[in-house]
């Protein structure tokens, strides 16, 4: 990010972060219940999300839930413009850590660390949280569609130590990168096209995933830990740091790329269905379909 663009993405944060949280929240929680009630592409994204994931649910539930999830990313969304002023002496006013030995001892392996992250509670605060708990991660991301978006993120996910890999052709860095023992973030609970991922079990239906996290793993053999920034009762976030993934080696490289994936999915899907309402439900997931050819 050039200092321009630096200077006025801080100016744009500092404005916003000048308004009292409480403010915000209230602005935003309105802004969003405009959103769906108005919203009714994304509404009925949701909606059909949960209800296919969860058809146990009867539908009073399940709009619950769906409000719960426009509520929380209205809380995300104010929360934001204060990421940048947290510090190491007030991270432990936002969020406490559970599970940090795990996350040492992967890291004490010499390995490198892959971590499991998904669009799940408040994950850009998670940015923040493990350089101070742990130790600064790169990122593997995909620049956003909007630049002024994209660069408010950059600005924050990087303020700590952090830095940015662009995915695509990026799997010889991340290997030196696992080489040296560091830490890598990886979101790999998107949709992908089919020629770029596996078709995995996710609440009951193919999804097709990514598999650049379960390549890494197999190619470096560095631990794998699920992470996971949950908003708790109190408004307090926990980040959670799982224990490494066994990593599956069947001596069959397609099919380890396929059950390492499913595995991963799974994680992802059992800190949803405890906390459905922190899930980012307005991702199309399941949107590239299997390809069904009619036998004659």
């Amino acid at each position: 990010m050039t200092v321009e663009k630096t200077r006025t993405t801080g100016i744009i944060l500092s404005i916003f972060h000048s308004i009292p949280l409480a403010l915000r929240k209230g602005f935003f929680r309105s802004l969003f219940f405009l959103f769906y009630h108005l919203g009714v592409k994304h509404r009925l994204i949701v909606l059909h999300n949960l209800c296919r994931s969860f058809p146990e649910k009867e539908p009073k539930e399940l709009q619950k839930i769906a409000m719960g999830v426009y509520r929380h990313f209205a809380i995300v969304t104010a929360e934001f413009f204060d990421l940048p002023f947290i510090t190491q002496e007030n991270i432990h006013e936002w969020a406490d850590v559970e599970g940090l030995d795990n996350y040492q001892a992967a890291i004490a392996q010499g390995k490198g660390v892959l971590s499991i992250v998904s669009h799940f509670g408040n994950w850009e605060l998670m940015t923040i949280a493990v350089p101070m708990f742990a130790k600064p991660m790169y990122i593997v991301h995909r620049p956003l569609s909007n630049p002024v978006i994209d660069n408010l993120v950059e600005y924050v996910r990087t303020i700590h130590g952090n830095v940015m890999i662009t995915k695509g052709g990026s799997g010889k860095l991340i290997m030196e990168l696992l080489e040296a023992n560091h830490v890598i973030g990886i979101l790999s609970d998107q949709n992908v096209s089919v020629r770029e991922g596996i078709f995995v079990d996710f609440f009951g239906r193919p999804a097709c995933s990514g598999v650049g996290l379960a390549v890494m793993a197999l190619r470096s053999g560095a631990p794998v830990i699920p992470a996971f920034m949950v908003r708790q009762k109190s408004g307090k976030y926990r980040l959670i740091l799982k224990p490494a993934v066994k990593i599956i080696r069947t001596g069959t490289y397609e099919t380890d790329l396929l059950e390492n994936t499913q595995q991963f999915t799974k994680i992802v899907e059992e800190v949803v269905r405890e906390y459905p309402d922190q899930y980012f439900w307005f991702h199309q997931r399941w949107k590239t379909k299997k390809c069904q050819i009619k036998k004659e």
